[in-house]
C-alpha cells in the first residue's frame, strides 16, 4: 500500500436515493440499459456515446496549488487551481448528488500490494462504474469489507460548472487535490478521464517514494525475461506487445519497483476504430463480449451489429474490457526487472534506424523527449511530417519534473543491467512521399533478436549524428535495411533530414532545462 502521510480519503456522500456499491457487471448493464445510459449490442458489449467530450479535456484538467503539492508538481507542464476554488466546487458537486442514485466502485490502482493505492470511485452512470471496475482491480471480498480508500474520485458528468463563477476553463473540470486526495470530474461523460486522473495520481505518489511509474505495456517471456515498450500513439506498441510467445503484463500502465513491474490496472482500454480482425483477433473479439464497453461504437439500430469502421462520431473510438479477455495475458503481484527497454518511434521523416541500442544516458535522452512524427495535411494538400514530442511518452500526466522520471529509470536500469532500444516503426528508404513505412516482418525479427539477447553480441556501427549503436546484421533482415542513411538513392537529402530532426530535438530538449552534463551529451550532434 502507498504509504501517505495524510489521513484517509473520506469524502462523505450524502443523497436521499440509493448509493449502489460494488454491483456486478449484469447489474450494472441493467442499470445503464433501464437509465438508457447505453445500449446492448450484438455479442453483448454495452455500447454509450460519450456526447460532446470523445477524448480526454486536457485543457480542463487542473492540480490544487497548495503547500505540498507546490514543492513537487512540474508547473510548466500542470495547470494550477486554488485551493478556494476547489472547495466551493466540491460543494456544489455534492449538493447536486443529494437527491442522484450514486454507484460506488471500491478498487486499487497497483497489483503490488506495497505498492497499490486503494481508490473509492463514485459515479452518476452505471456504465461509468463498469469501466472503473474494469481499469482497475477488484479487492478480495475479506479487502472490501473494511475498505479504507486513499483517495477519492467523484465522477459527475451531468453538472456542468459555470466558468465566470466556478473558476474552471469551461463546463467540464478534471480537478487533482493531492492533500485532500480527491479527483473531481464533471462535465464530461469520457470515462477515460476517470481512468487517467488516478495515473496522474499514481505519476505524482509513487516517485516519492522511489517507485517509477510508467506509460506503457509489459509482457513477459518464458524465461521470465521482462521487456517493457514505451511509445506514443501509432508507433506500435499495443501491437509489439501483443505476442503470442510472450503473455501480455498489461497494455498501458505500470510501476517499476524494487519487487519488479507491476500492473497499475485491471483490463484494457483500446482503441477500436478500423480494428481488423486478423491483425488485431483478441481485441477484436473483445468488442463483441458481454461485460466489454464500447466508446462511441457506431452500430446498426436494428440489428446492433457493430461498426468499427465508422468515425463519424469520433476516431477515438474505444473498448474497456478485463485483462482475461485477452488469451496471452498474465496476472500477478509484480513480475521480474526488464532484461530490455523499448522505445518505439514512427518516424516519418524516414532518417532513425529500425533498430539502435541506446547507453543509459542516451536512454534518459530519449525517455524525456518522447518522439515520434506524424503526417499532418496543408492548406494546399501537401503532406509534411510533423515532429510530436511528449515527454516521458506521455506528457499530459507528468505530475513531476521529466528529470524526477528520468532518474528512476536510470537508476533502474543501471540496477537491472537492461539494455535499451529505439525502434523505429516509421519509414525508411526516404522521406514522406517517397520511403516507406518499415516491415512489420523486419520489425518483429529485430525485436524477437533483441528481446532474446542475439542482437546484443552482434557488432555495432555510432550513428556520427545521434550517436547510438546500430546493428550491422540480423537474422531476417537485409543488410541495407539497417542503416538508414544507406537505404535512402539520395544521400545529401538523407544528411539534410537528418540534421533538420536533430535540429528539432536539441531545439525541445532546451525546455527542460536538464543540468546533467552526461544526458545533455547524448544527444544529436548538429
Amino acid at each position: 500500500m502507498i504509504e501517505t502521510k495524510e489521513r484517509p480519503a473520506m469524502t462523505e456522500i450524502k443523497t436521499s436515493k440509493t448509493i449502489y456499491r460494488n454491483l456486478s457487471a449484469a447489474a450494472l448493464y441493467e442499470h445503464a440499459a433501464v437509465k438508457k445510459e447505453a445500449e446492448i449490442t450484438a455479442g453483448g458489449a454495452l455500447c454509450a456515446r460519450t456526447g460532446k467530450h470523445t477524448a480526454r479535456s486536457a485543457q480542463d484538467k487542473f492540480i490544487v496549488r497548495e503547500p505540498s503539492s507546490e514543492k513537487h508538481v512540474w508547473w510548466d507542464n500542470n495547470a494550477a487551481i486554488d485551493e478556494a476554488v476547489f472547495d466551493k466546487l466540491h460543494g456544489k458537486v455534492l449538493n447536486y448528488l443529494a437527491d442522484k442514485e450514486i454507484y460506488q466502485r471500491d478498487c486499487y490502482a497497483g497489483s503490488d500490494p506495497k505498492n497499490r493505492l486503494s481508490v473509492r470511485v463514485y459515479t452518476e452512470l452505471a456504465w461509468h462504474s463498469l469501466f472503473a471496475g474494469h481499469m482497475f482491480i477488484e479487492p478480495p471480498a475479506k479487502d472490501l469489507q473494511a475498505f479504507a480508500p486513499q483517495f477519492t474520485v467523484i465522477d459527475v458528468p451531468g453538472f456542468h460548472a459555470l466558468p465566470q463563477i466556478d473558476g474552471t476553463r469551461g463546463a467540464a473540470f478534471i480537478l487533482l487535490n493531492f492533500k485532500k486526495r480527491i479527483v473531481l470530474i464533471g462535465g464530461t461523460a469520457y470515462a477515460g478521464e476517470i481512468k487517467k486522473s488516478i495515473f496522474s495520481v499514481m505519476n505524482y505518489l509513487l516517485p516519492l517514494k522511489g517507485v517509477m511509474p510508467m506509460h506503457c505495456s509489459a509482457n513477459v517471456g518464458k524465461a521470465k525475461d521482462t521487456a517493457i515498450f514505451f511509445g506514443l500513439s501509432g508507433t506500435g506498441k499495443t501491437t509489439l506487445s501483443s505476442d503470442p510467445l510472450r503473455r501480455l503484463i498489461g497494455d498501458d500502465e505500470h510501476g517499476w519497483s524494487d519487487n519488479g513491474v507491476f500492473n497499475f490496472e485491471g483490463g484494457c482500454y483500446a482503441k477500436v476504430i478500423n480494428l481488423n480482425a486478423e491483425a488485431e483477433p483478441q481485441i477484436h473479439a473483445a468488442t463483441g463480449r458481454f461485460g466489454t464497453i464500447l466508446e462511441n461504437v457506431v452500430y446498426d439500430k436494428h440489428t446492433r451489429a457493430l461498426n468499427l469502421d465508422d468515425g463519424s462520431l469520433t476516431e477515438n473510438t474505444r473498448a474497456a474490457y478485463p485483462l482475461e479477455f485477452i488469451d496471452n495475458s498474465i496476472k500477478g503481484a509484480a513480475f521480474p526487472h526488464p532484461k530490455n527497454i523499448v522505445m518505439l518511434t514512427y518516424d516519418a521523416f524516414g532518417v532513425l534506424p529500425p533498430i539502435a541500442r541506446l547507453s543509459p544516458e542516451q536512454a534518459m535522452y530519449h525517455f524525456i523527449s518522447g518522439y515520434t512524427a506524424k503526417v499532418a495535411n496543408t492548406e494546399m494538400g501537401i503532406k509534411e511530417p510533423k515532429a510530436t514530442f511528449s515527454t516521458c511518452f506521455g506528457a499530459p500526466f507528468m505530475s513531476h519534473h521529466p528529470s524526477v522520471y528520468a532518474e528512476l529509470l536510470e537508476k533502474k536500469m543501471k540496477a537491472s543491467k537492461a539494455d535499451c532500444w529505439l525502434i523505429n516503426t516509421g519509414l525508411c528508404g526516404g522521406p514522406y512521399g517517397i520511403g516507406k513505412r518499415m516491415s512489420i516482418q523486419h520489425t518483429r525479427a529485430l525485436l524477437n533478436s533483441a528481446l532474446d539477447g542475439k542482437l546484443a553480441k552482434v557488432k555495432f556501427t555510432k550513428d556520427p549524428v545521434f550517436g547510438f549503436q546500430i546493428p550491422t546484421k540480423c537474422p531476417g533482415v537485409p543488410a541495407e535495411v539497417l542503416n538508414p542513411r544507406g537505404a535512402w538513392a539520395d544521400k545529401k537529402l538523407y544528411d539534410a533530414k537528418c540534421r533538420e530532426l536533430a535540429g528539432l530535438f536539441a531545439e525541445n530538449f532546451k525546455k527542460f532545462n536538464v543540468t546533467s552534463k552526461a544526458i545533455n551529451g547524448a544527444g544529436p550532434k548538429l
